[in-house]
């Protein structure tokens, strides 16, 4: 893939699951709240990173494209 992704985590919508953590446990990260957290603002772009945004029961993650901020996840409708 080799693109940089913007990720982001709706914390309103967190239900603090973990699943995040279940796919990509080096990008994501649960505070003291159990809220999830990208480990940074941009991540290189990853099917874990993918996976773990589209697994997410909730759909808090987002990702657009960092360079451009075209949209990746959520599919655009």
């Amino acid at each position: 893939m080799g693109d940089r992704w913007h990720v982001e985590v709706d914390r309103t919508v967190c239900i603090g699951s973990g699943m995040c953590l279940n796919h990509a446990p080096h990008d994501f990260r649960l505070d003291t709240a159990r809220q999830s957290h990208p480990q940074a603002a941009e991540l290189d772009a990853s099917e874990r990173v993918l996976a773990a945004a589209e697994g997410c029961p909730v759909e808090a993650i987002s990702i657009t494209l960092a360079d451009g901020g075209e949209t990746v996840f959520p599919p655009e409708e």
